[in-house]
């Protein structure tokens, strides 16, 4: 479909808590392409949220198999439809990053292993477990979906929220 501009800090919408989808109708599948295409153009990007391109619908992609933390542990391609997270387990810290936030990075305490259901872009109920780099990666997508960003996250602003070098 097409390569979205992605919104950034401090634009507004970033802050709205998203409606779920109803029904997984062609305007939806033509949200899902601009996701991942989105998401692809990138180059460096492990996830979309529906917000990030400025519309307020449950739903992200996530594919970490391209980076180097995710590669050796990751479940593809994920198109995740009204996600919601049922369990949490295990805790760590690490640095985050958001094209929506281009110029910062910052320190993030997340669960380990997470237990996430949601509709695949067929529509089917799916519910899987997934850990580090993918864990971490799917809840900060499912953040953007409820108005927040690794900032609101971060325990100190001043200790653990750090400027890029590169961009």
């Amino acid at each position: 479909m097409a390569v979205k501009e992605i919104l950034t800090y401090p634009d507004p919408r970033l802050k709205t808590v998203c409606a779920p989808v109803a029904e997984l109708d062609d305007d939806v599948q033509s949200l899902i392409q601009d996701l991942i295409d989105t998401m692809v153009a990138a180059g460096h990007s492990v996830g979309v949220a529906a917000p990030q391109i400025g519309d307020c619908r449950r739903v992200v992609v996530v594919d970490v198999s391209h980076s180097k933390l995710g590669k050796e542990n990751n479940h593809g391609l994920m198109v995740m439809v009204n996600p919601e997270i049922l369990e949490r387990e295990g805790c760590e810290t690490m640095r985050e990053g958001c094209m929506s936030v281009p110029d910062f990075t910052g320190n993030v305490t997340r669960a380990q292993n997470i237990l996430v259901q949601f509709l695949d872009r067929e529509g089917r109920d799916q519910v899987f477990r997934a850990s580090g780099f993918e864990a971490v990666a799917i809840q900060h997508e499912l953040d953007h979906l409820d108005g927040m960003l690794f900032l609101d996250r971060v325990s100190n602003l001043k200790t653990d929220v750090f400027r890029r070098k590169n961009r």
